[in-house]
Parts: C-alpha cells; structure tokens; sequence
C-alpha cells in the first residue's frame, strides 16, 4: 500500500491475481479499508448519536484519569525504546484517547482503527486541525506524531505481520490470535477495561438485575500469546447534570438495554438533583511472548 494525500494505492503484490487497487482519502482526511463482506450492517460501528454523546461527555474531563493514566503508561513503555513506535489504537472511536497519545514523544506513527466510519471521520478532522494527518508536513524543527485514521475491521486488520509496536484496545474488542499477528516480537498491548463497581448507581437505576462486570475473563484467552505485566486501577467521583447523564447512557450500551421508562425516570429524577455516581477501570499491561 502506498500512501498518498488524495489516494492510497495497493500494489497488488498480495493478490493471488495480482489485482491494484486504489483507496480514495476522504476530504476530512480518513481512508476506508472496510471491504462490503466485512460490514454486518449498512453503518456498522457506533452511530452519530453516540459518537456526538461521547465526544461532549469525554471533553468535559469526566474520565480524564483514566485518559492520563493510559498516557502515563505509554510514556513508561515507549521510553525504555531509542526506536520510534507504531502504535495500534484499536477501536479508536471518535479520538479522545487517540489525540492523548498523539502528543507522546516516541511514536511516529500512529494508526487509529475503528469499524464507525462517522467515528473514524470526526478523528480524522480533529487530527487534521492539529496538522497531524500522515501527509500533513510538520513545523520547522518540530517533530510529530503522524496519524493515520482508517476504517477496518478489528478482526482483519489490513496491516503486515509484526508491524506494530504496540496496540491499545480501550473498551473494545479483545482478539488475541488477531493482536499477536501484527504485534512485534515483544510488543505491548494495553487494556482498558470497565472494572467492579462502574457506574453502580447508575446501573442500580437503570436495571431490576444487575450483573457485575467481569474484567479479567479474557486474560486466559490471552495467555497463549501475551504476558502479563501489570494492572492498574483507577475510579473518579462524578457529579452530573441531566445532560451529562443523558450523553453517559447514549454512549453506553445502556441506551438500548435498559427500558425507556427507566431511562426516562432516572433523567427526571435528575433534572431536580444532580446524579452522583463512580466510574472504576483497570488497565492491564501484557507483552507479547517470544515464541510467538
């Protein structure tokens, strides 16, 4: 594949026909690599409704400490390396965490994956606002992260094996066979993860039966393949106004398991009180096996 401001060119050398084809860059500065077989929708990924709820609830710093932990980690993985990163985000959404990570020295590129082409777009703006797209030249003696936002399907990932540096999966999917194969030998792999007691008074609100969040499942899944470094935890008290807590549960699966009337009581109830309730992640850090 070769890179281009209005097109990206494959070469063919993969295809058994040895076919070429291009990829048009869209205006706001995304590429689309989502073949039609690998949608199972005609828009699949978040909607614009949840994408815009996030984007506003995510820049009021409601869980900027889970945002400066993740960065403070990269920090501390990426540092211990003279070589420059690529670095996988892996379900980037709309970017918030994304844009963090592009302003950590010692990553050169960074590509930000996500199935939502309206996801992977508003990135793409954002990145292209702060001059740094992949094309977009940097400032005289400056040095920036490059970034490339594309739309693909976490499960086929459009990239050659042991290309990345690391990868970031924050409240996405977790696809160890998938992971590894793009992974360096040695590579990182970090995930953010809702942990116990998230948003329990919220879900209490929300649903007659509440069933706790199992963080750690899918470590067994992973240990073919990763190490474990590390885990983190980290939680911060949220007070909400009605129109934070309506963005909170558009973003959330929420929005579509719990009943309307419940939604509706609890949006009520706060429209006389402001909602208090704790957001808890965990954070773990695994490498990639040798062997591997």
């Amino acid at each position: 594949m070769q890179p281009a401001a209005d097109t990206w060119r494959c070469d063919g050398s993969l295809h058994p026909k040895q076919t070429k084809h291009p990829f048009d860059v869209a205006r706001q500065g995304y590429v689309n690599l989502l073949p039609v077989q690998q949608k199972k929708s005609k828009t699949p990924g978040d909607s614009q409704a949840s994408i815009e709820a996030r984007q506003r609830f995510l820049v009021a710093g409601h869980y900027q400490p889970l945002q400066a932990l993740l960065e403070q980690q990269m920090r501390q993985l990426l540092g211990q390396s003279d070589t420059a990163a690529n670095w996988l985000d892996v379900g980037c959404g709309e970017g918030y965490y994304t844009q963090a990570m592009a302003q950590i020295d010692g990553i050169a590129s960074l590509l930000a994956a996500d199935i939502s082409k309206p996801a992977v777009s508003t990135l793409a703006k954002a990145s292209k606002a702060a001059g740094q797209l992949w094309y977009q030249q940097p400032k005289e003696g400056a040095t920036q992260t490059a970034v490339y936002p594309l739309v693909t399907s976490a499960a086929h990932l459009p990239l050659r094996s042991h290309s990345v540096t690391g990868i970031s999966s924050i409240f996405s999917p977790i696809l160890p066979e998938a992971f590894a194969e793009v992974l360096a030998d040695d590579g990182y792999l970090i995930i953010a993860k809702p942990d116990a007691g998230h948003l329990a008074t919220m879900r209490d609100a929300l649903f007659d039966d509440v069933r706790e969040h199992d963080s750690d499942k899918f470590l067994h899944e992973l240990a073919p393949y990763f190490t474990l470094m590390g885990t983190d935890h980290v939680s911060t008290e949220m007070t909400l106004s009605a129109d934070d807590l309506a963005d909170l549960m558009t973003m959330t699966p929420y929005a579509y398991r719990a009943r309307s009337e419940k939604r509706q009581a609890l949006l009520t109830a706060v429209e006389k009180a402001s909602f208090k309730t704790e957001a808890k992640f965990v954070v773990y850090i695994l490498q990639k096996k040798a062997s591997i």
